[in-house]
């Protein structure tokens, strides 16, 4: 017969934390023209646990764009009103135009146990850092300077005046990139490989020992 063994409480502890949800914030960011957007779009499509964050920005939309999926459309007074009632977890001027994070959302999602995924730009993910010390952060790159410059000039979408001052922008960020906890290479037409990196990360993170939870 073997003998009955009474169980370790603090070992049942463990066990009853390790089966409850570990949601992680992930802040996906890094220069214009590295793929942020192509690489969140392509997770979308994977993964149906994720809360994607939608930003808040006063830039005019291009002809590609979606309303409320790539980014809220809203006007400055908007925003403006939101930066009022306190409903922004960050906010930023990216190339004269606001762009920010509205909180309620992230905080639900968090509540519920889905992962919640930000793509913000380099600045905002440094003030994201300093009121979100549990926050992920990824920066995403392409393979080369000439890459990314290259990336930023196929867009099209910029005035040369506006072109010139994106690739300016992109080198100074480039050299944020020790402020990160991870680096990921986006190179080119290898976008599945990018999105598996990240969701490796992903992966590791809600498997660590000290994990924390969220607070927002």
């Amino acid at each position: 017969m073997t003998p009955h063994a009474e169980t370790d409480p603090e070992i049942d502890a463990l066990y009853a934390g390790l089966k409850q949800p570990r949601p992680v914030l992930i802040v996906l960011s890094g220069p214009s023209g590295v793929g942020k957007d192509a690489t969140l779009h392509a997770m979308q499509k994977r993964a149906t646990s994720f809360y994607f964050v939608v930003t808040a920005t006063t830039r005019p939309r291009r002809p590609n764009e979606v309303d409320g999926v790539d980014y809220h459309f809203v006007t400055k007074s908007e925003f403006a009103d939101m930066i009022d009632k306190g409903e922004l977890l960050e906010y930023a001027i990216v190339y004269g135009d606001y762009k920010g994070i509205p909180k309620q959302h992230v905080r639900a999602a968090l509540e519920s146990g889905k992962d919640v995924i930000m793509r913000i730009d380099v600045q905002g993910a440094a003030t994201v850092r300093k009121l979100i010390p549990e926050a992920v952060t990824i920066f995403l790159m392409a393979e080369s300077e000439a890459e990314l410059v290259r990336r930023l000039q196929e867009r099209k979408t910029e005035t040369p005046e506006n072109l010139k001052m994106r690739i300016a922008t992109a080198r100074q960020e480039l050299k944020r990139f020790v402020e990160f906890d991870y680096v990921v290479v986006n190179n080119e037409n290898r976008l599945e490989e990018t999105v598996d990196r990240v969701m490796s990360i992903i992966t590791a993170e809600k498997s660590r020992v000290d994990w924390k939870p969220v607070r927002i």
